[in-house]
């Protein structure tokens, strides 16, 4: 069966669902005014919030180092969740000895030794993100808020706003153990909720933000883990050369290798179009027409779905077509 693309309705976990609607058959129950609101983002391709788990600490020099980073590359202060402004040198030292994580050490290296298992966990590191042209301190009342209603009297955290990428975005330590001895498990069902609710502290802001899934939108490549994707933009990815290189040699040879993910990908897709087909009718019920239109004109937009060397073979192709063109004719 092909993979569901996750349902808004009735399901608070969820962001947008238009795999499954293309399978109820008729009688659907109308859109409600919310569902409607994020179908008319979406297509209008609302600016979409992201947030990154950027690994995290398991030793309490490991979280000192991304503290130290978050402060030395901030703009302005380190902020933690008791309101506190840390700016002095030093204060990763501090905050680690307030979050008991040097006491902590101990006991979960004991505990990982004795089940074969690694040190778990110290911090989770949290990136979030907006497009350029997003006001900074918007975006990070936004997430002062969101740290708030989900970590406030649970979870220790310390968050610092940084604007040197070319677009403002927010790091965030959040302590992996909670004041009440439970652990923090971030799923993808988690930052699905993650992203549905930070989209509308930003709305709440004045800020347009949406929470979509990337199959729903049409997205065409995966997700890259984050240590690749930093080295991929740094131009310096070990990782990604050997692919370059890999899908090149088969390029040469004229057999290029079909992977074994593209089948699963065009069978999402397909979901995906008969979910905005079906979309489209439901609006048009509902005497939408134009929002109707504007769905069917968005499915129809969307690219065909690629695979990441499927990616990487167009980039080399459009590379030598540029070449050749820039040679002119051969003689």
């Amino acid at each position: 069966m092909p993979k569901r693309v996750v349902d808004l309705r009735g399901d608070q976990k969820a962001l947008l669902d238009v795999a499954s609607y293309g399978r109820r058959g008729p009688g659907h129950r109308p859109l409600t005014k919310a569902e409607i609101e994020h179908v008319s983002r979406t297509v209008r391709r609302v600016p979409e919030v992201m947030i990154k788990v950027s690994g995290g600490a398991r030793t309490v020099r490991g979280v000192q180092a991304h503290l130290d980073y978050i402060g030395r590359e901030g703009r302005g202060d380190v902020e933690t969740d008791e309101g506190a402004r840390l700016q002095e040198r030093g204060f990763e030292k501090d905050l680690v000895k307030d979050w008991d994580l040097d006491l902590d050490v101990p006991r979960y290296n004991a505990q990982a030794i004795a089940a074969g298992r690694r040190p778990p966990k110290l911090v989770h590191n949290l990136v979030f993100s907006m497009p350029k042209g997003t006001p900074p301190e918007t975006l990070l009342q936004a997430v002062q808020t969101f740290a708030r209603e989900k970590f406030a009297l649970q979870h220790r955290y310390a968050m610092a706003l940084h604007t040197d990428q070319g677009h403002p975005h927010v790091h965030v330590v959040v302590k992996a153990v909670s004041e009440q001895d439970e652990r923090l498990n971030i799923r993808k069902a988690t930052l699905r909720e993650w992203r549905r609710d930070f989209a509308q502290y930003l709305r709440e802001l004045g800020i347009e933000a949406n929470a979509t899934e990337r199959a729903v939108r049409g997205k065409r490549e995966s997700s890259k883990l984050d240590g690749i994707y930093r080295a991929k933009r740094r131009g310096v990815s070990r990782h990604t050369r050997e692919r370059v290189d890999s899908v090149a040699g088969e390029l040469v040879k004229g057999n290029l290798r079909i992977e074994t993910g593209k089948a699963k990908l065009l069978e999402t897709r397909k979901e995906v179009e008969r979910g905005w087909r079906t979309l489209s009718e439901i609006l048009v019920a509902q005497g939408q027409p134009e929002l109707a239109a504007q769905v069917r004109g968005f499915a129809a937009r969307m690219l065909p779905p690629r695979t990441d060397r499927g990616a990487i073979a167009e980039q080399l192709l459009k590379h030598v077509r540029h070449a050749r063109t820039r040679e002119g004719p051969t003689r």
